[in-house]
C-alpha cells in the first residue's frame, strides 16, 4: 500500500497533533468530489479552524469528526461559479446515526489537478449520509499527515490515490493510540 510520496506515521499522534476544531460551517465548494470523484467532501472555511491549521504543508491529513444540525427555519440556495445550485438544508434531514462520530481524511491545499488559486479544507467523512447537509456544522481533529499535496495527469489515478488514502487512514484510526481520540 505504501506509495513514494508516503509519510511514516508514528504509532500514536506526535505534535503538532491533534489539532482539535470547534465546530465550523459546512460551505459548497466546486462540486467535484461527488460529481467528478465519486467521493463527496465537506468544506470548511480555512478562517474558521485554529491558526495552527494555515500553517501546516499541504496535503492529505485524518482524523475524525462530527457532523452537527444548524436549527434554522429557513434553507437557502446557493449558486456555484459553474451555474449549479446548492440547497442549504443546515443538515435538518440527517438521521441520528449521521450525527456520529466518524473518521475522516481531509485535504488541506490547493488542489494542483483542478489548478486552485485558493488554499481550500475539504473533509471526506468515512460514512454514508442519509442526505446532503450544506449549512450544517462540523467539528474534527488532525491526527496524523498521509503525504504531501501532488499533481496528477488523470483523474483516475486522483480517484486512486484518494482510495488509498482512505484505506491508510481507517487502517491507522483503528488502532487504539488513534481510536482513543474518536470522542468529539
Amino acid at each position: 500500500m505504501a506509495r513514494p510520496s508516503d509519510v511514516p506515521i508514528p504509532q500514536e499522534p506526535m505534535s503538532p497533533y491533534p489539532i482539535n476544531t470547534e465546530f465550523c460551517d459546512i460551505v459548497c465548494g466546486f462540486g467535484r468530489g461527488s460529481s467528478e470523484l465519486g467521493i463527496p467532501t465537506a468544506n470548511v472555511p480555512i478562517d474558521q479552524l485554529p491558526s495552527i491549521v494555515e500553517k501546516l504543508p499541504l496535503g492529505v491529513y485524518f482524523g475524525f469528526c462530527r457532523v452537527a444540525k444548524v436549527d434554522s427555519e429557513c434553507t437557502r440556495v446557493v449558486k456555484r461559479k459553474d451555474g449549479r445550485s446548492v440547497d442549504y438544508n443546515f443538515g435538518a434531514t440527517l438521521n441520528n446515526k449521521d450525527l456520529e462520530t466518524w473518521p475522516v481524511v481531509l485535504s488541506i491545499g490547493l488542489n494542483p489537478f483542478y489548478h486552485n488559486k485558493a488554499k481550500t479544507v475539504e473533509l471526506h467523512i468515512m460514512h454514508k449520509f442519509s442526505d446532503d447537509f450544506y449549512g450544517a456544522k462540523v467539528k474534527f481533529n488532525i491526527l496524523g499527515f498521509i503525504r504531501p499535496e501532488l499533481d496528477y495527469t488523470t483523474k483516475e489515478a486522483l480517484i486512486k490515490d484518494i482510495n488509498t488514502d482512505i484505506e491508510i487512514a481507517k487502517k491507522t484510526l483503528n488502532t487504539p493510540p488513534y481510536s482513543e481520540y474518536s470522542h468529539l
